[in-house]
């Protein structure tokens, strides 16, 4: 993607995030292999001096309509966290089959200061459930970067009667840096399913939680390159 493009996209969408990263933080456990080109890396324990920016540069599907996603620097500034507030998925006799089943894709591209680069090492999920005896709810998140055949994909059912909150975590099987020097879009595709059983009640899931504003939170794992 051209830098023009990009910043074209992004002011139109008007999300930008700087996060001033500490000098150093916790010792990390990284993989030592730089796949696509990234070059011999030399691994860290500490995260780089300077900004780090994270920008939105497409935001798609009926679980985010324009305007109900939003990207933000989490609590300890070594990732980024997404929110979603109209992002629910519902099955029953009131409902229409296309309710069924929601997802979203997000495009975010994050610059990192020069020597160094980064890969997603974990991921949390959270939201509420609202699911009636005999019904059933599924998350599905799938995060790659452009270019890359490597995907990380997890799928978690949900089996009713489940009222309340939920929460998944994965942890990524290998860590998929991204090639020194270069930009690449990160995207992140998650969906929601629910099938409300022959019951008739209307169930639902949702990506937001009511105990806090973390519904989707992606950590980085630093390195040198």
């Amino acid at each position: 993607m051209k830098k023009s493009a990009r910043t074209a996209i992004a002011a139109a969408l008007g999300t930008v995030l700087v996060l001033s990263l500490p000098a150093s933080a916790g010792a990390a456990e990284v993989d030592a292999s730089v796949p696509d080109g990234a070059g011999a890396a030399e691994v860290d324990a500490s995260v780089p001096d300077g900004a780090v920016t994270v920008e939105v540069v497409a935001a798609n599907g009926s679980g985010c309509a324009p305007g109900t996603a939003t990207v933000t620097a989490n609590s300890d500034r070594t990732g980024f966290r997404v929110r979603y507030r109209d992002f629910v998925a519902e099955s029953g006799s009131s409902t229409d089959v296309t309710d069924r089943r929601k997802n979203c894709q997000l495009g975010v591209v994050v610059s990192v200061p020069a020597g160094w680069t980064f890969a997603i090492a974990e991921a949390s999920y959270r939201g509420r459930a609202r699911l009636a005896a005999g019904s059933t709810g599924l998350q599905r998140t799938n995060y790659y970067w452009q270019g890359s055949a490597a995907n990380n994909r997890t799928d978690e059912s949900f089996t009713g009667p489940l009222y309340g909150n939920w929460s998944t975590h994965d942890v990524a099987p290998a860590l998929i840096y991204v090639p020194c020097a270069e930009e690449r879009v990160l995207n992140i595709n998650t969906e929601l399913r629910v099938n409300g059983g022959a019951s008739g009640q209307t169930s639902s899931m949702s990506m937001t939680s009511s105990d806090g504003d973390v519904d989707t939170l992606f950590n980085f794992a630093w390195t040198r390159c």
